[in-house]
């Protein structure tokens, strides 16, 4: 193990009667670092959190975090983490600013030193205006700004973001991904969970790809890319173009796909295949390089997984 590893987790294991949740998963996060967990529905993201925050006990493995091991060191681990859940956590009787006092005081922080920090806080949320609302008068967005301030409240080394951003809007998907990028640069370390593939594109140095239970791939996001995939897309969607995987197109891809509608033809060349479908006025096509949504496509599969 690297001695600037901030929190590895080596060889982790979780069953929930005979099915195998979390099967031999191994990853470390290092200082500055945001490492990015995908996966379908039921892929073993949110459990794998849940054991890194002590909440669920592993039925084998070790968890090293800042120097100590959960869930040995539990409390003292988490005095130096700060969480993000998926569900709205925050105490609706309280205005934004008595949320982060409130917070604070479960860390054992007085009350003098944590009202210093909670104008910087509001700010860093974009919520200085907002200190005496509380959050049912906040939108989604804001919510998610003041659930990310409330968790840096005990100026945590590392945080871990269970689908962040899930329920957002664009513009306040990407405000959060301008605080969780100014984050990076002050040097916080980050573990995501998402479903988003151009959330994952943007802020991770490292993906993990995760499918029942078990580590399917590992690397930064462009290399991933150009070790799965050919490196151009084309997308034809109309009437007709299923027939199109029946047609001499076909042969000039390296692979095709379907996905509802679309036909995805992927390829090192694409001019003869554009060429070749001038031939198909009535079709709609897109062209464009292969993305994190096509990997995460080819290595989990098409098929929608319901949750559970």
């Amino acid at each position: 193990m690297p001695d600037t590893t901030l929190f590895s987790v080596e060889h982790l294991h979780k069953r929930y009667g005979d099915a195998t949740v979390v099967n031999d998963l191994s990853f470390s996060i290092g200082p500055g670092e945001c490492l990015g967990v995908i996966g379908p529905n039921g892929a073993g993201k949110t459990t794998t959190i849940r054991m890194c925050l002590g909440l669920t006990a592993p039925d084998g493995g070790r968890i090293h975090a800042l120097g100590l091991e959960m869930p040995r060191d539990a409390l003292a681990i988490k005095a130096q983490l700060g969480v993000v859940s998926q569900m709205d956590t925050l105490d609706p009787d309280f205005s934004c600013a008595e949320n982060l006092l409130v917070y604070g005081r479960y860390f054992g922080m007085k009350d003098a030193q944590i009202r210093a920090r909670i104008p910087d806080l509001l700010e860093f949320a974009s919520l200085t205006s907002k200190a005496n609302a509380k959050p049912g008068e906040l939108s989604g967005g804001m919510k998610r700004r003041l659930s990310l301030a409330r968790a840096l409240v005990n100026d945590p080394r590392l945080l871990l973001l269970d689908e962040p951003t899930t329920g957002l809007d664009p513009q306040a998907r990407h405000l959060m991904w301008e605080r969780l990028q100014l984050l990076l640069q002050q040097g916080k370390s980050i573990l995501l969970t998402t479903h988003f593939m151009d959330e994952a594109e943007r802020l991770c140095n490292r993906l993990l790809v995760l499918d029942h239970g078990k580590k399917i791939a590992e690397g930064r996001p462009r290399d991933l890319i150009r070790e799965h995939l050919e490196p151009d897309v084309v997308e034809v969607y109309g009437v007709g173009a299923m027939a199109l995987l029946e047609s001499p197109l076909r042969t000039l891809a390296a692979r095709v796909e379907v996905s509802g509608e679309t036909v995805f033809f992927y390829t090192a060349n694409a001019a003869e295949l554009l060429q070749a479908l001038h031939a198909y006025p009535q079709l709609r096509t897109l062209h464009r390089p292969a993305n994190l949504e096509d990997l995460f496509l080819k290595l989990t599969g098409r098929q929608i997984r319901e949750e559970g």
